[in-house]
């Protein structure tokens, strides 16, 4: 496929492949449903975009020059264009299958793991630019440090960094240029993926409406370990020491692995020191040992930090030099992001659609934030993200709200799953699971009902944190009276 035509262009991960395809010389065209600053910037980098409203989709609009398609995720089976290519026998590509097909041509560094893959990805992306290793990112969520690096002035907020061809240092010098990208487990993606180095972090029961039971998820992850290349063949794999079910995962691997854990029989130890947000990491056996603070609070972004620093080090970076790009490091968009302070109520906004995701974000705005020291509440308005998330995890969510005063939930974010799906639980059905547990909790819709409450509600101290991987983020910037803009948050 050298002329590709990407139906849904527009989103995160899907420009970003729009621009690496485009710099490997490939004459890419991109059609999306709506005109964004993404679609925008796209054309300034010299990719035709078209846009096309649902109501207007026409096969016709398929280039005849086109030799192949590949469609984003949130494209249907019954897109025009995308049965206009089916039609004339065109190759058919999805997101993760064309991500794998770039990855076999580069030196693939594959983050996967139920929490904190983009959060990782940027860290390690900025880590090795500092480290001069140059690599290419994707990720699905912006970051304005991420085209330079944390050590260099910030420029324009990107999910999306292109590398040299080739490796210029460190542990595959001279190989091809590291591409680095999230491995994402929904619907077993990462499956198409070809890394040369691996990490998987947390495993835990999500996506059971694609898996069913924690058990299929567990081999899903085992069966994407596999795809790393044998240790003679430069394969690597760095796994959480607890929590992620390695002695399943590693069997049988002929890569070569190493495990990372705040436990001291950890390959690579990690400590925290949550008041200061210092986090410190060490490999005794090549005599590592580096420490910096974390702009980004909590024990679950102390991990993510230590998993980039082990894997920057891996990858050959100076030791001293990824640890100080990783206390430059000030975030991405909407992964714990302060967004700003209104009345003295401060604004926080986040992509966290988990259970797990939920605690320990409440539990670090708690260590680094806390209102109750000002007299203040922590109030939460968390959007749950589809209707099958919600039924199979709903006692989990109904105990990963304990850190917060009052919670206030609108619908439930509606994407992908079935009408009969749809029926079976709903937003009310979470607010009396949280009631029952003593959570003050209430169910508002519109968002703009919600913004009033807090107008209403929220007093000098309290903090606010908006939650979830739909658009509930327009709650927190009405409240701030901020300007909307394109939220990114990768594939969920």
């Amino acid at each position: 496929m050298t002329r590709p035509h990407l139906i849904g262009v527009g989103g995160a991960g899907m420009s970003a492949l729009a621009r690496l395809l485009a710099a490997g010389g490939l004459d890419v065209r991109g059609v999306d449903s709506t005109e964004t600053p993404v679609t925008g910037d796209l054309r300034a980098a010299g990719i035709a975009v078209e846009i096309e409203p649902p109501a207007k989709q026409s096969g016709e609009r398929l280039a005849g020059a086109r030799d192949g398609v590949i469609a984003s995720a949130a494209v249907g089976p019954d897109h025009a264009q995308r049965n206009e290519a089916q039609r004339r026998g065109l190759e058919i590509l999805s997101y993760p299958e064309a991500l794998g097909r770039c990855m076999g041509g580069r030196t693939g560094v594959a983050i996967a793991g139920t929490h904190g893959k983009s959060t990782t990805s940027a860290m390690l992306g900025c880590a090795l630019a500092d480290a001069g290793l140059d690599p290419s990112v994707i990720v699905g969520a912006t970051s304005r440090q991420l085209g330079a690096g944390a050590l260099a002035p910030a420029g324009e907020a990107t999910g999306f960094r292109l590398g040299g061809p080739t490796c210029p240092r460190g542990t595959y010098d001279d190989k091809p240029g590291l591409l680095i990208a999230e491995a994402c487990e929904y619907d077993r993606s990462f499956h198409n993926l070809r890394p040369v180095v691996a990490a998987i972090g947390s495993v835990e029961a999500d996506h059971l409406d694609i898996y069913g039971t924690l058990d299929e998820v567990i081999e899903s992850f085992a069966a994407f370990a596999r795809l790393v290349p044998d240790a003679d063949a430069g394969g690597r794999l760095l796994i959480a020491h607890e929590g992620a079910h390695r002695i399943r995962i590693t069997a049988g691997l002929r890569c070569a692995i190493e495990t990372i854990g705040f436990t001291p029989s950890a390959d690579w130890r990690v400590s925290f020191d949550a008041p200061g947000g210092r986090v410190s990491c060490a490999h005794a056996g090549r005599g590592i040992d580096a420490a910096w603070v974390n702009a980004m609070p909590g024990a679950h972004n102390a991990m993510n930090s230590a998993v980039a620093f082990a894997l920057a080090c891996t990858l050959g970076a100076d030791a001293e030099v990824a640890a100080r790009s990783l206390g430059a490091f000030a975030g991405l968009d909407r992964r714990l992001q302060k967004l700003g302070v209104r009345d003295h109520v401060t604004v926080y906004d986040d992509y966290g659609h988990h259970p797990t995701e939920i605690d320990a974000t409440l539990r670090a705005i708690r260590e680094a934030d806390d209102p109750a020291r000002r007299g203040g509440k922590l109030i939460l308005v968390f959007q749950p993200h589809q209707h099958s998330r919600t039924r199979h995890l709903l006692e989990e969510f109904a105990t990963s709200f304990e850190a917060a005063d009052v919670v206030v939930v609108p619908h439930i974010y509606f994407v992908r799953d079935s009408q009969a799906e749809r029926q079976k639980v709903s937003a009310a059905d979470l607010v009396d699971r949280l009631r029952s547990r003593g959570v003050r909790a209430m169910h508002l819709y519109p968002f703009e009902a919600i913004v009033e409450q807090l107008e209403n509600t929220a007093m000098p101290g309290d903090t606010v944190v908006v939650m979830g991987a739909g658009p509930v983020w327009q709650v927190a910037h009405q409240y701030l009276g901020l300007e909307g803009g394109t939220k990114t948050g990768g594939v969920s």
